[in-house]
């Protein structure tokens, strides 16, 4: 898997914080027990880990980029920091009673090898929360308005429910429960849509340089016509009516809530 977040833009860790909403839906779906050890799969920066191992139990993290991995240590010490690759995860079998991972399975290139070293490093029976979307979520993003190719490019990378169900039941994981997640206005983390419901946040080179899709996906053209529009529609208040056409009720992201099968 590339380094993307190698090169993604100073300001990520500023841009990237964690949000309480998404904080307290992982701590209850991962059941946090302060005496289990956890693993925080494509941890980046580590601001959820960090935030995570203050609710209770053991943490290990670990993230393919050196870059985001050497700011992460900085944060804390209590933290087992590691750099490698999701396909070849260097714990042994049967270690942690869950995991998480948050907004990164569409960087995974082969999701059935992930998902399997994430099984064999997990106990029988143990949690593993995943935070992401899905393409038909991301299809109604007010932003496909604006940057379609951008957006058609970052769908074709998502993995569908049905192909992650898949690669999980190959692997030895159960789909449990997924859970909607739906932006407010208060969210705290900037990744790609949390500017739903504020989109002069986009105009803000400094939000888009810690979004992937805006670093590999949208060309200098795209990204100048889109963003010409889009703050005259602000302007105007065009941007509502542009909104209300990308009205969706099924979520604009997904907890997907999965389980180890034992034997």
């Amino acid at each position: 898997m590339s380094a993307i977040y190698d090169q993604i833009g100073n300001d990520y860790d500023t841009t990237r914080r964690v949000d309480s909403g998404i904080l307290s839906e992982l701590r209850s779906l991962l059941d946090i027990q302060k005496e289990k050890e956890y693993l925080d799969i494509a941890c980046g920066t580590g601001n959820y880990t960090v935030a995570l191992s203050g609710l209770g139990g053991k943490w290990y993290a670990f993230d393919q980029s050196e870059r985001m991995v050497s700011e992460a240590r900085t944060k804390s010490s209590l933290i087992n920091w590691s750099q490698f690759d999701v396909g070849e995860i260097g714990f042994k079998s049967d270690t942690f009673d869950g995991a998480v991972c948050t907004l990164a399975i569409h960087h995974f290139p082969d999701l059935a090898l992930a998902f399997s070293e994430v099984s064999r490093v997990l106990k029988p029976e143990a949690k593993f929360i995943v935070f992401t979307a899905t393409p038909e979520q991301m299809r109604s993003y007010w932003l496909c308005h604006y940057f379609p190719v951008m957006m058609e490019r970052s769908c074709e990378q998502m993995p569908s429910l049905e192909a992650v169900e898949e690669a999980m039941r190959s692997s030895g994981l159960m789909i449990e429960s997924t859970k909607p997640f739906f932006i407010t206005s208060q969210l705290q983390d900037f990744f790609l849509y949390s500017g739903k419901q504020r989109p002069e946040m986009y105009l803000s080179a400094r939000v888009r340089a810690g979004i992937s899709s805006f670093c590999s996906f949208c060309s200098e053209a795209e990204l100048e016509n889109g963003l010409s529009q889009l703050n005259a529609d602000i302007q105007s208040g065009s941007i509502l009516g542009v909104m209300d056409e990308y009205q969706s009720g099924i979520g604009d992201y997904l907890f997907i809530s999965a389980a180890k099968q034992s034997g």
